[in-house]
């Protein structure tokens, strides 16, 4: 089976959500008001000025919940280290399988035919064990031992928006593993569609104009960010964020000023 992501929920009105956690800090309106006369515009300029600046705890306030299907366990192993989510998987405890197991064939083995017969014979042949182990009486949470990371999964993942930052910028890097890396860009574009003021920028960090990878000049993508300094200088960035305009103009006093 091919890798399946669905956007099960997510907050409602995500970015108005970061924009009201915002101006919390920055406006004098009581929490009875602080969520009140927002236009479009504003909300846009709240985001912006808030992303920008790096105070990324407001986009703490929004939840998305994805349902992920068509992945291995080896995936899922890496996935459960990003431990600002929170998982929920198919249990191989409770849930039997009958027949042939459902496995991942990753891509370098497809064009090795001779690899990929003794591949399927092996998929086979613990299948086969695992059958006769529950015939035998072992329970499934025992049997599940002879599964391998081949074994197709599937999972829900919820997440606020700060941590997905955090996934995308790890695993849509081209140093991540194939396929948690699909499993991030196909999050990403859903993040996308669903609150696009919130993850216009999301993605590796050579996305926003530099690599913090090692073996950076080695990456096809490297060529447009061969010279990060210049990059980040026209992006208008410094390792502290946004350059100011004036720098006797702290942060806080220009989101104040977007507050209301």
């Amino acid at each position: 089976m091919a890798l399946k992501v669905v956007l099960l929920s997510h907050s409602p009105d995500p970015e108005r959500s970061v924009a009201t956690a915002a101006r919390n800090c920055y406006s004098p309106r009581d929490v009875e008001t602080i969520d009140e006369n927002w236009t479009p515009g504003e909300v846009e300029a709240m985001v912006s000025r808030v992303r920008d600046a790096g105070h990324l705890s407001t986009f703490e306030h929004t939840m998305f919940t994805f349902g992920v299907s068509g992945v291995s366990r080896a995936l899922t192993h890496q996935l459960v280290r990003h431990r600002h989510m929170s998982y929920e998987q198919k249990s191989q405890r409770y849930i039997k399988v009958k027949g042939q197991f459902d496995f991942i064939t990753p891509p370098s083995m497809t064009g090795r035919p001779e690899i990929v017969a003794k591949y399927e014979a092996l998929m086979a042949q613990i299948s086969e064990f695992y059958a006769e182990a529950l015939a035998a009486g072992v329970p499934a949470e025992d049997a599940r031992f002879a599964l391998p990371n081949a074994a197709e999964t599937q999972i829900v993942i919820t997440a606020n928006a700060r941590a997905l930052l955090d996934f995308f910028t790890l695993r849509s890097c081209n140093n991540a593993q194939w396929e948690i890396r699909e499993l991030a860009f196909a999050m990403l574009r859903l993040s996308k569609r669903a609150a696009p003021s919130l993850f216009v920028r999301a993605g590796a960090t050579c996305v926003r104009g530099y690599c913090n990878e090692p073996n950076g000049p080695e990456c096809p993508r490297y060529v447009a960010v061969r010279n990060p300094v210049a990059v980040r200088r026209r992006a208008g960035l410094t390792e502290d964020g946004p350059e100011r305009a004036n720098p006797d103009i702290v942060a806080d006093r220009q989101t104040a000023a977007l507050a209301g």
